[in-house]
C-alpha cells in the first residue's frame, strides 16, 4: 500500500438539500493532504427496496429527517474501519463497508453513510491520479456524452398524475447543442402554458407542474413548446415518460385522476399503446407498479420493439432484481441511481451486467439533490449515453449539465454525443432472449 495514498481522516456533516432537507456530506483527507468531499441525494419517489437512507426521526430537528445518526455512523465505525486503507482499491472499501453494515439494505450504519464514504474514496482516488473522476470511473474509452432528459411533472402539488415529463433532444449533433435545444424549450413551455392559463408551480426537479385537465394535455402542451422553439417532435427532441405508476396503483387497479380512469393492468398498457401511437415517445420508465412483474414482461413483449422500457422501482440498482428482469422479460432498461444500492463498485457491476445484457442504463438524478456533480461523471464513466437531471433551472441541476459541458471540453475530437445511438438497444435481436441468466 502506499502511504501516499492511504485514507488519514474521514469526517461527515449535515448540509441542506435542494428541498431543504438534511443530507450527508463526508470528506476524505489521505496522507498525502489530497482532500475530497462528496454529497449525498435523497428521493422523494422511492423503490420499496431501495438501500434505506437512515433518518434520525427526531420531529422537534427538522421534522424528524435529521441525519446526525449517518454521521455519526461515519465518524465512528465507518471512519475506524476505513482509515489506513488505501484510497484507490474501491471495491476492497465498498466491501469492507458492506460488511461493516452487515445487512442486505444497509439499515443498520444508512445508504447514506456509506454512499457518502464509498463515493467520497474514488473522488479522491481520482485526485491522486491526476484524472478526472469519468476518466478514473471509465478508464480511458470513457468517451460519450450523453443524452440528457429534461424532466418535471409531479414533484409538487396540483399537476398531472404521471411524475415526470421529459424533453429528450435526440436529434442534437453534440451535447452543448442538445442543453440549448432543451433550455429553449422549456422556455417556449413556459409560454404556451401561459397562453393556456395554466397556472404552473415549479416542482422539486425545475420543471412545471401545471393545472390541465388531464394528463394527454400535458403532452399536447409539450408538443407545442417543442414546435414553438423551432424544432421537430420525434426527430430533434423526443418525449420520455415517467409515469411512477406506483403512486397511483391500489393494489389491483392503476387510478388515473386526471383522466377519471380505473384501469387493470391490461387497461394500463393498451393506455400506453395508445400514447405511444399518438406522440413521439422514446422512454417509458415505471410505466407499471414495482410489484407488477408478470405485468411489466407483458408490456415489454408487446411495447418494447417501439420504446425503451425503464426499470427504476422495479429494479433499484440492485443487480439481482436486474438479473430476474432479464430472466422473466422485464423492460429492456434500468435506471441507474448511486444512491438506491449505497456504493460505487455495486453500482458499477449493476449497469455493467444492464449493458452486457443489451439493457440501455439511464443515469438518474434524485428529488433531493446537491450540488455534486458525480453522476454527470458516471454517466460518461459508463459510455451508456443517457442522463436526466431535472429541468435546464435550478443550480443542483444545472451544475451536472454545465459539468457535462466542460467534459465535453476535455475531450474535444474524442467526444461523441450519443443522440440516436443511445436508443439502439431498442432492436431486440440484440438482447438474449428472457430466462438466459
Amino acid at each position: 500500500m502506499s502511504n501516499a495514498t492511504a485514507i488519514d481522516s474521514i469526517f461527515a456533516d449535515e448540509i441542506l438539500d435542494s428541498r431543504g432537507n438534511p443530507t450527508v456530506e463526508v470528506t476524505v483527507t489521505l496522507a498525502d493532504g489530497t482532500c475530497a468531499s462528496a454529497a449525498v441525494p435523497s428521493g422523494a419517489s422511492t423503490g420499496e427496496f431501495e438501500a434505506v437512507e437512515l433518518r434520525d426521526g427526531d420531529v422537534a430537528r427538522y421534522g424528524g429527517k435529521g441525519v446526525l445518526g449517518a454521521l455519526s455512523n461515519v465518524n465512528g465505525p465507518i471512519a475506524e474501519a476505513l482509515v489506513g486503507l488505501s484510497v484507490d482499491d474501491q471495491r476492497y472499501i465498498d466491501r469492507t463497508l458492506i460488511n461493516l453494515d452487515g445487512t442486505g439494505s444497509k439499515s443498520r450504519l444508512g445508504a447514506n453513510a456509506i454512499l457518502g464514504a464509498s463515493l467520497v474514496c474514488a473522488k479522491a482516488a481520482a485526485l491522486t491520479c491526476g484524472l478526472p473522476l469519468f476518466r478514473y470511473l471509465g478508464g480511458t474509452n470513457a468517451h460519450v456524452l450523453p443524452v440528457p432528459m429534461f424532466n418535471g411533472g409531479k414533484h409538487a402539488h396540483g399537476g398531472p398524475d404521471m411524475q415526470e415529463f421529459k424533453l429528450v433532444p435526440l436529434g442534437a449533433p453534440t451535447f452543448r447543442e442538445a442543453l440549448r435545444y432543451g433550455s429553449e424549450t422549456y422556455h417556449a413551455l413556459a409560454t404556451v402554458l401561459a397562453e393556456q392559463a395554466a397556472p404552473a408551480n415549479v416542482g422539486d426537479e425545475g420543471g412545471f407542474v401545471p393545472k390541465l385537465p388531464s394528463n394527454a394535455a400535458a403532452m399536447d402542451a409539450i408538443m407545442r413548446a417543442i414546435e414553438r422553439a423551432g424544432y421537430r417532435p420525434g426527430e430533434d427532441i423526443a418525449i420520455g415518460l415517467d409515469p411512477a405508476a406506483s403512486s397511483f396503483y391500489d393494489g389491483e387497479h392503476y387510478r388515473l385522476e386526471r383522466d377519471g380512469k380505473v384501469l387493470s393492468t391490461p387497461d394500463m398498457i393498451a393506455y400506453w399503446e395508445d400514447w405511444l401511437s399518438r406522440y413521439p415517445i422514446i422512454s417509458l420508465e415505471d410505466p407499471l407498479a414495482d410489484s407488477d412483474w408478470s405485468g411489466f414482461a407483458a408490456l415489454t413483449t408487446r411495447l418494447g420493439k417501439r420504446v425503451q422500457v425503464v426499470g427504476d422501482d422495479l429494479f433499484v440498482t440492485n443487480r439481482e432484481f436486474l438479473r430476474r428482469g432479464i430472466r422473466e422479460g422485464c423492460c429492456n432498461s434500468i435506471l441507474i441511481k448511486l444512491n438506491q444500492i449505497g456504493t460505487v463498485t455495486e453500482t458499477l457491476d449493476t449497469a455493467r451486467l444492464a449493458l452486457s445484457s443489451a439493457y440501455a442504463c439511464l443515469v438518474s438524478h434524485r428529488s433531493g439533490e446537491t450540488e455534486d456533480t458525480s453522476i454527470a461523471d458516471l454517466a460518461v464513466a459508463l459510455n451508456c449515453g443517457q442522463i436526466k437531471s431535472g429541468a435546464p433551472a435550478r443550480g443542483e441541476r444545472v451544475a451536472k449539465y454545465n459539468r457535462l459541458l466542460a467534459i465535453e471540453r476535455m475531450l474535444g475530437d474524442q467526444a461523441i454525443y450519443a443522440g440516436r445511438e443511445a436508443f439502439g438497444h431498442l432492436r431486440q435481436e440484440e438482447r438474449p432472449p428472457a430466462g438466459t441468466l
